[in-house]
């Protein structure tokens, strides 16, 4: 029982540890909306009020490139059906029964950083 106990441990360890990446773009200072690449991954890097938030780059709606939309009242707005996600949790809104996920974001003095969850397997047994 006891080597479960550990074992899980390391398990719960693993799957909240997080990879951090700088994002490597200019960050203008009026707010705006657009797409970014990070380890391969094409995601939508947005300022609003002050706040930075990542959050991935498609609808999942109608796949419509979320880059390309705008924010009003705190929701990221699909420039396709105009569908709305709360840029703080990534629910949409009343009614559409759907979500869009967030990354963790940090500012650092050296630039703005985006962190991943690390595969589990990884954490264990390196790169």
């Amino acid at each position: 029982m006891e080597i479960i106990c550990i074992l899980m441990r390391i398990y719960d360890q693993c799957m909240n540890k997080l990879k951090w990446h700088k994002i490597d773009t200019e960050l203008p200072e009026e707010d705006f909306v657009k797409q970014i690449n990070v380890d391969g991954k094409k995601l939508c890097l947005i300022k609003y009020s002050n706040e930075f938030f990542v959050v991935q780059n498609y609808c999942p709606h109608a796949g419509g490139v979320l880059s390309g939309g705008w924010c009003k009242n705190g929701h990221l707005v699909c420039p396709i059906h105009r569908w709305e996600y709360d840029l703080h949790t990534g629910r949409g809104a009343e009614g559409q029964g759907d979500y869009i996920n967030i990354y963790p974001v940090e500012l650092r003095s050296d630039g703005i950083y985006v962190g991943f969850k690390e595969s589990w397997l990884k954490s264990l047994f390196g790169s």
